[in-house]
This record gives C-alpha cells, sequence and structure tokens, in this order.
C-alpha cells in the first residue's frame, strides 16, 4: 500500500544551523548568535513558536544566503529560550514535521521562508508484508548497533517497541545515530516512508561495519599498549637493579633515543636491521665494560652521517660565470667546462657527477677553483689534503676490532659538511704514497667510481653509505705520480701557468689588494704602477702560478707598514721600477740571451719542469781516455 501525506503552505521565520541537523520528535537545543538568526528566533516567538531550521551546506560561511543552505528541513517548536552572557541565545525546539522551503525573503533583517510542510496521514498497516519485515530488520540491526557501539542507551530499544507511526519510528533511530552530515540529510530529503526505512537499513548496515572494524583496530591496539606497558614495568625493574649494581649511567634512555632516531631514519630494511641489531647489543652491555663506549661511539657515528640530508643546487649559470670571474683571472678553458657540467646539472637532475681532476703548477689557483665550483652550485665545501697519505685505513676507515678504531676520512668529510652532496676537494692526490700498511690509491679507486660509490662501505661502519651525490674535485700537479687505474676514473682539466700579462692583471686586480688589506694598510696608500709589478714578476719571482709573486709583494707592503709608522705624516707611498729594489733588494732571476755568436763546446737548450721551464747551457768536455 502507499503510505499518504498531505501537504500544507506556510510561513515562518528560517534559521540555518551550523554543523547540526534536526529530525522530526527530537528535542535539541543550540546557541545563536548572528543577529539574522536572533532577529528570526525573535520573530518566531511574537507569533505561534514555530521556526524552520535547516542545515548549512558548509559551516564556515558566516553570513550565508539561500544557496548556502538545504532546501528541506524541520518545523520546529521553540521550548526555551536563555539569554547567555554577551549577545547570544540558548534556544530549546522540539522537531515536529519535515518542510521543503519555496522562497525565502530576507528584505526584513531576517529569512523568513514560504514552505511546503508534509503532514502524514497513515500509521504502519498490518496488511503491508513488506513494510512490516523492513521495520523489524531495522529494528534487529539498530539493536545489533547499539551492542556493537556501546555509544547509544539500550534504554531506547524498549521506547522503539511501542512505536506505532514508521516517520517517528524511523526519526527517532536517524536522531540516536552517529550519522555524517550528508546521512542525516539524505534521511530527511525522503519524504516517502518506505523508501527512508530502506535507506536507514543501507546507513545501518554500512556503520556496523565500520563499527566492526573500529572494534578490531581499538582491540589491537589494545594488546599492543599493554606490550609496551609491561615493557616499561619491566624496564623500571631493570633501571633499580642498575642502580643497585652501582651503573648509574642511564642506558635505557639512550637506548630509547638511539631506536626513536632509527625510526625517522629513511635507509633500506637490511641497513636498519644492522642498525637495530646494533642498538640491542649496546642495550644489553653493562655500562662499565670498555665494549660499552666502543658500541656508543659507533652508534652516534651512524647517526651523526647525513642519510637524507642534502642541499639543493641553485644553478644558475650567469650568477655561477659572475663568481668564476670575480674569483679568478684567465684560466677560460677551465671555466668553460665548469659551465657545461653545470648547465647539463640543470637540464638533468639523474646526471652522475663527474670526478675532475685539475692538474697544473703549484700556485695557479687549483684549490680556489674548487671553493668556486662550490658556492656557484649553493653546496656545502669539504676538503681532504692526501699530501703524504700512506694508510689505506685512512681512506676506507679502522676495523672496530682494533681499540681507538675511527671511520676513514672521507666519512668524516661527510659527517663535518653535515650533507650527502657537497663538494669534495681531495688535493694534492698524487702525492699519495704506499707502504706495508696498504695502498691508499687503490683504497679511492672505488671512492672515484660513479658505479661503485653508491654503495661504499667503511670498515668502521660495515654498511653502505651513499657517495654517488657528492662532487668530487681532485688537484695534482703532475699526470705521472697517479696510478693508471686511478687516473681512468677521472676527468683531466689541465691548469697551465699564467702569462706575464694575465700574473700582471692578477696582481694588480686580486694580490696588491689582498696584501694591502692583509698588513692593515688603508686602500689607495700604496700605489704600485705596472713596470714596479712586471719588475717583481720578471726579476724577484720565477714560478708558473703567483704563490711567490703573492709573497713578494705581501713583502713589499710590510716594509711600507714599518715606515709608516715611523713616520705617521707620509699620506701616500708610490712604488716604481726605479725604486723596487730598496723594498726587495738585488733583483735574484736575470734573463738569460742566446749568444748570437756560436762558442766552441757551449749550446743553449730548454728544460721543462712540472712548475716550468728554464734554459740550461749544455758544456762539451774533451777529456784524455
Amino acid at each position: 500500500m502507499d503510505i499518504k501525506y498531505t501537504v500544507e503552505t506556510i510561513e515562518l521565520p528560517l534559521v540555518p544551523l551550523r554543523g547540526l541537523s534536526i529530525f522530526p520528535y527530537m528535542i535539541l537545543n543550540f546557541d545563536v548568535g548572528r543577529s539574522m538568526s536572533l532577529k528570526a528566533v525573535e520573530e518566531a516567538m511574537k507569533g505561534d513558536e514555530l521556526v524552520f531550521l535547516t542545515s548549512q551546506k558548509d559551516s564556515e560561511v558566516d553570513e550565508p544566503t539561500q544557496e548556502d543552505f538545504f532546501d528541506v528541513g524541520t518545523v520546529c517548536k521553540v521550548k526555551q529560550m536563555l539569554k547567555l552572557p554577551g549577545d547570544s541565545v540558548r534556544v530549546l525546539v522540539e522537531g515536529i514535521s519535515r518542510a521543503k522551503v519555496i522562497t525565502v525573503d530576507d528584505s526584513e533583517g531576517y529569512f523568513k521562508a514560504v514552505l511546503e510542510q508534509v503532514i502524514y496521514q497513515d500509521s504502519i498497516d498490518e496488511d503491508d508484508v513488506e513494510i512490516e519485515a523492513l521495520v523489524r530488520n531495522v529494528f534487529n540491526i539498530f539493536e545489533e548497533y547499539i551492542n556493537i557501539g556501546n555509544m547509544v542507551s539500550p534504554e531506547i530499544l524498549v521506547s522503539l517497541s511501542e512505536i506505532d507511526d514508521i516517520d517517528r519510528f524511523v526519526d527517532t533511530i536517524a536522531s540516536n545515530m552517529y550519522l555524517k552530515g550528508e546521512h542525516k540529510q539524505l534521511l530527511l530529503e525522503e519524504f516517502d516512508k518506505k523508501k527512508r526505512l530502506e535507506l536507514l537499513y543501507g546507513i545501518l548496515l554500512d556503520e556496523i561495519e565500520i563499527l566492526r572494524i573500529e572494534k578490531k583496530i581499538a582491540l589491537r591496539i589494545r594488546k599492543q599498549m599493554n606490550k609496551t606497558q609491561k615493557d616499561y614495568y619491566l624496564r623500571e625493574q631493570l633501571k633499580a637493579i642498575q642502580k643497585e649494581l652501582g651503573e648509574e649511567e642511564d642506558v635505557t634512555s639512550e637506548v630509547e633515543d638511539y631506536r626513536l632516531k632509527l625510526k625517522k631514519l629513511k635507509v633500506s630494511k637490511k641497513v636498519k636491521e644492522k642498525i637495530a641489531k646494533e642498538i640491542n647489543k649496546f642495550s644489553r652491555i653493562s655500562p662499565m665494560s670498555p665494549d660499552s663506549s666502543v658500541s656508543r661511539n659507533y652508534l652516534d657515528t651512524i647517526f651523526q652521517l647525513p642519510w637524507n640530508k642534502e642541499t639543493k643546487d641553485k644553478i644558475d649559470i650567469v650568477k655561477s660565470r659572475e663568481i668564476l670571474d670575480e674569483e679568478h683571472y684567465g684560466l677560460e678553458k677551465v671555466k668553460e667546462r665548469i659551465l657545461e657540467y653545470l648547465a647539463i646539472r640543470k637540464l638533468s637532475k639523474s646526471l652522475k657527477s663527474p670526478i675532475i681532476c685539475l692538474i697544473g703548477p703549484p700556485g695557479v689557483g687549483k684549490t680556489s677553483i674548487a671553493k668556486s665550483i662550490a658556492r656557484a652550485l649553493d653546496r656545502h665545501f669539504v676538503r681532504l689534503s692526501l699530501g703524504g697519505v700512506r694508510d689505506e685505513a685512512e681512506i676506507r676507515g679502522h676495523r672496530r676490532t682494533y681499540v681507538g678504531a675511527i671511520p676513514g676520512r672521507i666519512i668524516n668529510g661527510v659527517i663535518e659538511s653535515g650533507t650527502k652532496n657537497p663538494v669534495f676537494l681531495l688535493d694534492e692526490i698524487d702525492k699519495m704514497a704506499s707502504d706495508y700498511k696498504g695502498d691508499p690509491a687503490s683504497a679511492m679507486l672505488e671512492v672515484l667510481d660513479p658505479e661503485q660509490n653508491k654503495t661504499f662501505v667503511d670498515h668502521y661502519l660495515e654498511i653502505p653509505f651513499d657517495l654517488s651525490k657528492i662532487l668530487f674535485v681532485t688537484t695534482a700537479n703532475s699526470l705521472g705520480n697517479i696510478p693508471r687505474p686511478l687516473l681512468d676514473r677521472m676527468e683531466i682539466i689541465e691548469v697551465q701557468g699564467y702569462i706575464e700579462e694575465e700574473k700582471l692583471n692578477i696582481a694588480k686586480k686580486y694580490l696588491l689588494p689582498k696584501q694591502i688589506k692583509e698588513n692593515a694598510l688603508e686602500e689607495g696608500f700604496v700605489k704600485m704602477d705596472d713596470d714596479a709589478i712586471l719588475e717583481v714578476i720578471n726579476h724577484y719571482t720565477r714560478e708558473s702560478g703567483v704563490r711567490n709573486l703573492e709573497r713578494t709583494l705581501g713583502k713589499i707592503c710590510r716594509k711600507i707598514a714599518k715606515k709608516y709608522v715611523e713616520d705617521p705624516s707620509i699620506e701616500e707611498v708610490v712604488v716604481t721600477k726605479e725604486n723596487v729594489e730598496e723594498y726587495l733588494g738585488k733583483d735574484i732571476y736575470k734573463y738569460q740571451l742566446v749568444t748570437p755568436e756560436a762558442k766552441v763546446g757551449l749550446v743553449t737548450g730548454l728544460a721543462w719542469t712540472e712548475v716550468g721551464g728554464v734554459t740550461l747551457e749544455v758544456e762539451v768536455n774533451v777529456l784524455k781516455g
């Protein structure tokens, strides 16, 4: 049979509710604070105390319009009004019937709605078997909902069994359930009682399924909590025993701290298991045992490593060129290769870092180029001098079986930088030596191979660490002393010596201003013309780089500083070609000219060295024999 209802048109004040819904036959109290809503309630109190309540679609909206609330809501009777401190009012209402908005008018400062009110005529018809079956199913499933959830009082079932009106039966159940806003609105908008019963039945089935899963999760968590409480109790007992034994060091808190750090660590499962095993071993060692400090130092080193920290490359080719030009004069080929690498790095994130080897005589700026690369990439810079390193353990670390074992200098450099992708300078790679302690050059083979250094294993750590993100830059004076396999892994960039004109520019732009500043002299106090600088370059220094030139200019500045202290009235000092001898004494080097006429038994030759070229006079003597 069809369940009939009639529709009546009425006009009532409207109040939009935020985050609340009300069903017919339900009693609800809520606070009213908005001026439009207050006026609507006051207007209802002047008349027959009826007000129309509907839910807002978005509870965040402070000043709603008709589009912001639902059309279907509940006609309610205001039972009580209570003024609260401030301007708000607490209202107690009882739901009467469903209604649908036809038009809304807000011209009088509050919402006035013309509504279609729904009035039902029939109660449960005992002849309609399908509805009777639905009612029983809903009752049984609601009983199950109460038993599983423990959120609703079971006494509600007694009053439900006495209700013979379907409308009231459904709305009473809906008002006693914890439902989402959209489910409440669906039930409210369904005017056909049979369809509403089916809808409620479906919602109850879904809710019961969710409650069962919640109960399962709660049970699992309770078991875990019981285990945690048991562990805590045992640890407290262990602390008390340690205190009695005089072992005052709180190892437990240290172990907890390590476990917490391990949880945050993003490493492979195998590495995590190895570290967890070491933590468990540390927790069992007595604090009085020497092994305790060995294990602690190992764990501290592990957690100091930047497993997940890396700086983001800020690649700007124009800015990088400016940085390189600002810090180095000449060296065009070197700068070009570095800018090429940066350009490709910007285009491809997966590019393997090349191993750059800067070969050239001393003092040409190899180390400072590496610093400039780090600055251009906005990365941390680490320098490791390999001159005289003859122990393989310096690179790979010592095994923990040795007393005072420490990680190798590569891992220490990474810890020092604090990131897994610094610019790492390996200075003087051609000066490594080998002896009975092993060959450090062979240990470097793994470090400087992008295919192998992803899983670099330090003897001390005994777990792989990724070095592939590091940009390695090596420097050397000569290729001859670097082993072939090592040389094969590097990209050679020759940093040639400077010619006279380049040295002059470097001295004017960089070295002289630097020495004036370092010797506490004011800018512009020392003036030195090009001829004077050329005199120093040609007759007082002989080198491919500019290191000795810088020292010689420093010597001039120191003598000027002494002169100024003796006579503070000096306003400026001009150094010329003629008076260089005053500051530096007699010239050290002389130009050797090839003799125009041939001499018997004497010929002029040229010799090449790692630091530049020299002339040789080869003599022939006749000996008896």
